[in-house]
């Protein structure tokens, strides 16, 4: 049990309103999390690198703005633990390594729940994994051991040591 903050998934763009600017958007998340807003205005505009764009209604930006600024105002609020689902693949590789930099500062101070098919970035941010098996869990406390059973489940086969 914990009683520490937990994040909403990260990128997670659904609670954006459409008629609001990028900046309009996140005082509203920074008011609602408790975080100064002028703090996270910057933060966020600086992060997501969307220009003028910052200024203009969600609603017209690309979907790529949209996770820019998703991914931006997630990690402009400080969490104990971070739930993760594929967001570090937003955009472009330039902004993708930012974005993946910024999540392991993030994880120095922090915990995370990462759901990912991308074996690599688990190897990059995790250390334990958790494998979830026709609803039974099956816990790693190395990372290699829960990629290996992974493996062993998508080539149709139990992991020998299951057998």
């Amino acid at each position: 049990m914990s009683d520490g903050r937990i994040s909403w998934p990260v990128g997670f763009q659904g609670s954006f309103h459409p008629d609001l600017s990028g900046a309009e958007n996140a005082r509203f998340v920074a008011r609602l999390y408790g975080v100064d807003t002028r703090g996270m205005e910057a933060f966020v505009q600086d992060f997501a690198e969307l220009g003028d764009h910052y200024h203009l209604p969600f609603r017209s930006y690309s979907s790529g703005m949209r996770a820019r600024l998703a991914f931006a105002v997630s990690m402009a609020v400080p969490f104990d633990t971070y739930l993760i689902d594929e967001v570090t693949s937003v955009g472009d590789a330039a902004f993708r390594s930012k974005s993946e930099a910024m999540l392991h500062q993030r994880l120095e101070q922090s915990g995370a729940i990462v759901v990912s098919h991308s074996m690599d970035l688990l190897r990059r941010i995790c250390q334990s994994g958790l494998v979830l098996e026709n609803g039974r869990t099956f816990f790693y406390a190395r990372i290699e051991r829960a990629i290996e059973h992974h493996n062993y489940l998508m080539q149709g086969q139990l992991p020998p040591w299951m057998r």
